[in-house]
C-alpha cells in the first residue's frame, strides 16, 4: 500500500502543493535516454486516401525543414474484416512514400474493428477491444511488417476521455494493459522501434467522462506502466496562452483557470515522471497548437489571429530549446490538413496548411525557424 500512495503523494509535493512560482523537478537522478534529438521536429498529416495529396503534403513537410511525420494507422482500416486478415495497400503505400522523401514516422494504433469490440458496447468510434490480446497481435503484425521502417508508434489517444474509450468511464488501469500488449508486441518484432504512451487530454474535468492527465497518469504508474512505454506521450494545445505563461499564471480566469491551459502544463506531467522515477525518459508532445477558429464555441473562446498562432508555435519550440533539453524530444505541430476538410471541421481551424495545400502564416513562420 505504502508503495502505492508514495508516489502519489511526492507528485502532490512537487504539482499540487508546489508554490506559485517556483519551478517543478523536471530532471530526475539518471542520464535522460535521447530516444529522439532534443527538441524534435514533427508534423501531423493525413496521407491515407488520396495519394496525390499525400505527395504534395510531403514534400510540405520536407520544404519546412521537419524531421517527423505522424500519421494514423487505423487498426479497423487494416485489419477490418476479420482477425488475420490484413489490408496493407494505404499502409505500404505511406512507408513507402515516408522513405522516399526522406522523413521518419510515427504512427498512431487505435480506432478498432467491430469484430473485437465488446458484445455490451458495439459502434464506438474508438474504444478498447473485448480481448487486449487481439490489440498486441495487431501491434506485432504492423511492427512486423515494418521492421526498422517506421521509427515510432504512438499507443492509443487520449484514453482519460470516455469518447476515445468507447464511451465508458476512462480506466488507467485498463489502458495499462492495452499498452502492455502492444509494448511487448512491437519490442518482440522491432526492438529499435520507440513506443510512446498515448497523448493524454489536458483537462481538470474529473467525472464518468474525463479524469485530469495528471490523475491518469498516475493510475498508469500505480498499475505498473513505466515498463511499457520508452517514451511519455503528452498533448499540449496551448488555448489562450502564450507559450511561457507558467501553469500557475494559467489559473487566472482571463486564461482558463487552470494549469492545464498552459501549454507547459507539459511541466506538471513531467514531475509526476521524475516523482515516480521515470526522469530517466523523454516527453513527446503528440498534439500542440493554436487554433483560430471563428466558428465553434467550444474552441472559439480561446481562438488567436493567424500571425499570433504563427508567433506562438515558433516560440513553443524555442521555449522547449531553451528550457526543457534533455528530456524533451518529439513535438508534433497540428496539422498539415485533411484534404476533405472545410471551415465546419474544427481541426481546420488548428491547422497550418489548408486542404488545397494553401499555408497558412504559421507554416512559413515554422519553415522559417532556426530548427538546432
Amino acid at each position: 500500500m505504502y508503495r502505492i500512495l508514495l508516489p502519489l503523494l511526492l507528485a502532490l509535493l512537487l504539482v499540487g502543493c508546489r508554490p506559485a512560482g517556483d519551478e517543478p523537478a523536471l530532471m530526475g537522478d539518471e542520464p535522460v535516454v535521447m530516444s529522439f534529438a532534443s527538441p524534435d521536429f514533427g508534423i501531423h498529416a493525413f496521407l491515407w486516401w488520396k495519394p496525390d495529396t499525400a505527395l504534395r503534403d510531403l514534400q510540405l513537410i520536407n520544404d519546412m525543414g521537419f524531421n517527423w511525420v505522424k500519421q494514423k494507422f487505423p487498426w479497423r482500416d487494416i485489419e477490418g474484416i476479420e482477425k488475420g486478415q490484413f489490408d496493407w495497400y494505404r499502409t505500404d503505400y505511406i512507408v513507402d512514400e515516408v522513405e522516399k522523401a526522406g522523413l521518419k514516422l510515427v504512427v498512431r494504433l487505435d480506432r478498432q474493428p467491430f469484430w473485437s469490440e465488446p458484445l455490451d458496447n458495439q459502434w464506438q468510434d474508438n474504444g478498447p477491444p473485448a480481448d487486449p490480446a487481439d490489440y498486441g497481435d495487431f501491434c506485432g503484425a504492423v511492427a512486423e511488417r515494418y521492421r526498422g521502417r517506421i521509427g515510432a508508434y504512438q499507443v492509443w489517444n487520449e484514453p482519460n476521455l470516455d469518447r476515445e474509450w468507447g464511451l465508458r468511464p476512462p480506466d488507467p488501469v485498463a489502458y495499462t494493459e492495452l499498452l502492455k500488449v502492444c509494448y511487448t508486441a512491437i519490442k518482440a518484432a522491432d526492438p529499435a522501434a520507440i513506443v510512446i504512451s498515448a497523448g493524454l487530454a489536458p483537462t481538470g474535468t474529473d467525472s464518468t467522462q474525463a479524469m485530469p492527465d495528471e490523475k491518469f497518469l498516475q493510475g498508469m504508474y500505480d498499475a505498473g506502466a513505466a515498463d511499457y512505454f520508452d517514451v511519455l506521450g503528452v498533448n499540449a494545445p496551448g488555448y489562450k496562452a502564450p507559450p511561457e505563461l507558467s501553469p500557475v499564471e494559467a489559473e487566472a480566469e482571463e486564461y482558463g483557470g487552470g494549469r492545464w491551459f498552459a501549454f507547459r502544463h507539459v511541466e506538471d506531467l513531467r514531475a509526476l515522471m521524475v516523482a515516480n522515477g521515470d526522469g530517466h525518459k523523454q516527453v513527446a508532445i503528440l498534439e500542440m497548437g493554436w487554433t483560430v477558429d471563428e466558428v465553434h464555441p467550444d474552441y472559439a473562446w480561446h481562438a488567436v489571429d493567424e500571425a499570433t498562432q504563427a508567433d506562438y508555435l515558433v516560440r513553443a519550440y524555442q521555449y522547449a530549446a531553451a528550457h526543457w533539453r534533455p528530456w524533451m524530444g518529439l513535438m508534433v505541430t497540428i496539422y498539415i490538413a485533411d484534404w476533405e476538410w472545410t471551415p465546419d471541421d474544427e481541426q481546420w481551424w488548428w491547422s497550418i496548411v489548408l486542404p488545397d495545400g494553401t499555408p497558412r502564416p504559421a507554416y512559413d513562420a515554422l519553415k522559417d525557424m532556426e530548427k538546432e
